[in-house]
Parts: C-alpha cells; structure tokens; sequence
C-alpha cells in the first residue's frame, strides 16, 4: 500500500479547519460535505469508495459503499486531486460539529486504527476506510459507539474529527473505564467492551449513566470530553441547560416565565 504524501495544518482552536497542501497529481479523499474551500487547480469527484483499491470491480466499490451505509455515513466519497501542472493547491475541510482535529500518521500504526462511526474527516488517497464488527454485543447495543464502527489502514496521513477536548491515553495492559459516549478511537490491541456503572443507587441517581465503557489492554486510546449527543441534549430547549442562563432566583423565574 502506498498513500499520497500531503502536507498539512491545523487551523483555529475550538471549530477547527484543516488545510491540506496538493502537489500535482496528489488526491485527498473525504466525507461527502466536509470541504470548506479550495484552489482554482483542485477538481473534486464523487466517488463510491475510498480509492484506496485502483482495480477494483463494480461489485466490490458496491459493497465498500454499502458497508458506509451501515455505519451512517454518506454512500460516496468525494475526492480532491491536484490537476494543475506545477505548484502547490489548497483544500480545507471541518468537521460537522465543533471539536478537535486529530491528524495521525498511519505509519504509526501499521494494524490500523478503530474510529467511532462518524469519526472519519479526511485521508490520502490509499488509506482505506473500512467496516468494524464490535464482537461484544453488549458494547454494540449499549455503548454509544454502536455495534458498527470504522476502521482506518494505510501508509499516509489521516484525520479524525472529535468532540471537544481530546485526550490521548496510553494503556500498558490496563483498564479505563470511560463514558460510553466519548470512546473517539483505540487501537486493534485493546479491547473495548461495557460494565456497569456501579451499584443500584450509583447507576440510577449519579448521573454517569447506567453503563460504562470500559478499555483494556496495551496500546493507545483518544478520548473526547464533548460528544455530539451531549452538545444536542445540552443546547436543547428542554436540556439540562436550559435554567442555567441566570444564576439567581429571580432570574430562573422570570426565564419560567417567559416560557410559557
């Protein structure tokens, strides 16, 4: 497997833009909808697939795209390739929600990398983007991250998009226990499965959910402190948040007020 060399960087804190830099002929690969802007030199197709397989039969980009549909994303892919004769040329893209843009070298990472299903941003082209069975039901059903999720191959560089902050954990045959939601990615060496959040009283009036992710082994996990479900139920007009504009009694009810 052989990737295109990108360069690259990082743009902004807490809604991040990445760029990426094309020399003639180099091609980047995203999700349908990500790209923010680009170069007079950059042509885009749509494609099924990641491209990461130049021969690859009509049935088989079919089921590369169906096994997308099963993770929740986008049938197609777009790809972004360089088409002038010298020079650089420029693409951006960002992630759907506000967070942080992990930039990995695959290289790194030469069993791949398992990514929550709406985690993948952008890779060169030669990456693979692939489907991953969670083999522990449990974690499938009750984990937040689903019984689907991606994974990514290759030799290149790749992004991955999270919620929030993100932490990076390095796990030397340990167990992490981490809310269900905010699992990002690990490696193929740990293994991710669901525990419960601890007694009767804990689980029902703590406030952490009744399950836990829980990550053992040896190897690396990265971690985000704001999941997309929790950013909706928090803006959400009936979430948690919704009495917090005011931190007085008088201003809570006139907000109660004004509701009605």
């Amino acid at each position: 497997m052989q990737s295109h060399e990108i360069d690259y960087k990082i743009i902004g804190n807490d809604i991040q833009v990445l760029e990426v830099e094309l020399d003639p002929n180099e091609t980047v690969v995203a999700e349908a909808g990500a790209m923010v802007y680009m170069s007079e030199d950059i042509a885009f197709e749509t494609k099924m697939g990641d491209g990461s397989e130049a021969n690859q039969s009509i049935m088989g980009k079919l089921f590369s795209a169906g096994t997308r549909l099963l993770t929740g994303e986008s049938l197609f892919m777009t790809h972004f390739t360089h088409r002038g004769s010298y020079g650089k040329a420029h693409v951006a893209f960002s992630a759907p929600y506000p967070g942080t843009i992990i930039a990995l070298n695959m290289r790194d990472l030469p069993q791949g990398l398992i990514v929550q299903k709406d985690g993948f941003l952008a890779a060169a082209k030669g990456t693979k983007i692939s489907i991953h069975l969670n083999q522990k039901l449990g974690a499938g059903f009750f984990g937040g991250e689903g019984f689907i999720l991606q994974k990514i191959t290759g030799d290149g560089r790749a992004f991955v998009h999270a919620g929030g902050t993100v932490i990076e954990k390095h796990l030397n045959n340990e167990l992490l226990r981490v809310d269900t939601g905010c699992v990002v990615a690990f490696e193929p060496g740990i293994d991710f499965s669901i525990a419960r959040a601890g007694g009767l009283k804990s689980m029902i009036f703590g406030g952490e959910g009744l399950l836990l992710a829980t990550l053992r082994g040896t190897g690396r996990v990265w971690l985000q402190s704001m999941p997309v479900k929790k950013l909706i139920q928090a803006l959400a007009p009936n979430g948690s948040n919704a009495r917090k504009e005011s931190g007085s009694v008088l201003g809570g009810l006139v907000g109660g007020i004004l509701d009605e």
